[in-house]
Order: structure tokens, then C-alpha cells, then sequence
């Protein structure tokens, strides 16, 4: 993951404030004045400032941290478990789809496909991959993959980060809607253990078409939603700027989920947030992807099937 000076959101301005502080005092210090004890003391506070104000983040709140562009993408989880990946290119009907990148490589020695949203990390990048909004050939590019990992006996991987799929003219007219429900039924058809991560932002039917899936886990502070707080917003009040009341009131949270049975397990973030520390996030999630894949490592191709059906066919039926 590229270097950044850290970035603050609006409501981490009492963490800000302290951080400048003790940037300020490590001036001094390098100049000579004895003052490390303060120094020690204002980054104790800026801590436990942070840890406070993550411990109780709103639904708004956390759709902030969810988009925050210093999140790890979907290469820093290649670049850091997966070994041999090989990307595949194109759909075989129209053209290649940047947004959404599949391939095949080895998780800890064993076979996998893995595919995802990459939004990209600098502006140029952000550009090439469309942030992260895939277009039909995307999706049709993952049911490919898809039909290969079925072919050949290789577990799937999603890992989820996008505000949708894109909403363009050309998108719609290429089956944007088709494209996304055959990659839908092609998840819910595998004969082989799937699993997803929503990582930042699941946003409607873009997220979905890789995110059913026998196992579906989710960063502590990412959002899973069939509309944004804003595009809600525009519908319900016809007036965008209520996004936080739309957060809110559509339960969009990884707690909401778990609650309801849309996903399996949260993955707790480090303190302040998955941008603040990516490498442990990263492995964090490699342990739970382990875990996840090892719970079906025996089952036959129809009891994966089966269970996959009855988790969907339980959203919202027992509360937990």
C-alpha cells in the first residue's frame, strides 16, 4: 500500500488537534528541549481519544470510514495473501472491465479464484479501475471466473469495495441489470465453497453480484446496502442532504447485518479504524478467510449448495 499523510474526517478533529500537538512538541525535541514525558502523555490522550470516539460511531459516521480512501484496496490483500495470482482479462463478449479484477493463485499453498472491486489508491489509478464501479463486462468477467473455479474444484473469494455498479449509458445499454443478476445466480450455483468480505462500502446490486456466498464477513466499520445514504435520501425526502438521517434509518452497519442475518461474522478493526493500521487488518482478515474456507472443507458440492440457499432464504427471519 502506497505511503499517505494521514487523513482525518471531520468528526476525528479532537484527534487531529492532538496529533498536531505532538507533532509540534517532537519539533522541540528535536531541537533539544527535555519534554518527552508530554510528548508521552498527549499521544496517550490522542489514543484513548481515538479508541472512545470509534467505540461509538454513528451510522453516518462509520459510512465516512467506510469510504475512506486510505482503506486497504482489493491489491494490498493480493499483494499480501495471495501468492502466484494471475489475472484474467475480458469477458469474451465485449471487452475488459478494469473495475472489477479476477484471477487465480494460492491462498497458503491451496488453489483459490479470487475476484473484487479495486478503486484504486492514487488519481490516476482511481481513473483506470472507474473507482471501483464496474460495468457489465466486470460482472460478466466474474461469472468466467466463476464457471472455471466450478470446472476445476477452486474455492472463491470476493473481497467487496464499491459504491455500485456504474451507472452510465453505455453501462445500461450492455445489460447492466442482466449482467448483474447472472453473476448473482452463478454465486448462488457453485458447487464450491464461496466466500465474501466487505471490506469498505457494499453498495447495491455491484456488491451483490459477488457477495452471495456461503460466508459473507464485514469490516467492523464497513456499510452493506441496496442504496446509498444519499441516493435514499433523494427518493425519500427529495432532498440529498438528509444522507445522515438515511443512514441511519436504513441500517446499513455491520452490526445491522449480523443482527439480521445478512452476514456471517464482523471483523474487528484496529483502533481508529482499518486505514490506520492495514497490514494487521490484512491479517486479520487472511485468519478469518482461513477459518471461513476450513468450516466447509468437507462438505459435497450439494450440501454447499444447500447451505448457501438456506442462509439467504434466513435473512431476517430470526433476529439474533
Amino acid at each position: 500500500m502506497p505511503d499517505h499523510m494521514r487523513s482525518y474526517l471531520d468528526f476525528e478533529k479532537p484527534v487531529a488537534e492532538l496529533d498536531a500537538k505532538v507533532e509540534e512538541l517532537r519539533a522541540l525535541a528535536a531541537g533539544g528541549s527535555d519534554i518527552g514525558e508530554e510528548i508521552s502523555s498527549i499521544e496517550d490522550k490522542a489514543a484513548q481519544a481515538l479508541r472512545d470516539l470509534y467505540a461509538n460511531l454513528t451510522p453516518w459516521q462509520k459510512t465516512l470510514v467506510a469510504r475512506h480512501p486510505q482503506r486497504p484496496h482489493f491489491s494490498d490483500f493480493i499483494d499480501a495473501l495471495i501468492t502466484d495470482f494471475t489475472p484474467l482479462a475480458g469477458d469474451r463478449k465485449y471487452g475488459e472491465d478494469e473495475a472489477l479484477i479476477g484471477g487465480f493463485g494460492r491462498f497458503r499453498g491451496e488453489s483459490i479464484c479470487v475476484m473484487g472491486q479495486e478503486k484504486g489508491a492514487t488519481t490516476e489509478s482511481r481513473i483506470k479501475h472507474n473507482f471501483g464501479m464496474a460495468r457489465p463486462e466486470g460482472y460478466r468477467k466474474a461469472v468466467r471466473l466463476m464457471e472455471m473455479a466450478e470446472r476445476f474444484g477452486i474455492p472463491v473469494l470476493s473481497v467487496v469495495d464499491s459504491a455500485g455498479a456504474y451507472p452510465g449509458i453505455g453501462a445500461e445499454e450492455r445489460g447492466q441489470a442482466e449482467a448483474i443478476a447472472r453473476s448473482t445466480d452463478a454465486c448462488l450455483s457453485l458447487g464450491v465453497p464461496n466466500v465474501a468480505i466487505i471490506t469498505g462500502e457494499g453498495m447495491s446490486g455491484g456488491a451483490i453480484a459477488i457477495t452471495t456466498a456461503n460466508k459473507v464477513l464485514m469490516f467492523e466499520h464497513a456499510i452493506y446496502s441496496v442504496i446509498s445514504p444519499e441516493a435514499a435520501s433523494s427518493i425519500l425526502w427529495r432532498d440529498g442532504t438528509k444522507a445522515q438521517e438515511a443512514a441511519t434509518s436504513m441500517k446499513i452497519t455491520a452490526q445491522d447485518m449480523l443482527r439480521f442475518g445478512v452476514i456471517d461474522v464482523i471483523l474487528k478493526e484496529p483502533a481508529g479504524g482499518a486505514h490506520r493500521d492495514p497490514a494487521a487488518m490484512i491479517a486479520i482478515t487472511g485468519e478469518a478467510i482461513a477459518q471461513a474456507f476450513d468450516e466447509m472443507r468437507n462438505l459435497s458440492s450439494e450440501m454447499i449448495r444447500q447451505q448457501r440457499r438456506q442462509k439467504f432464504l434466513d435473512i431476517g427471519r430470526k433476529l439474533g
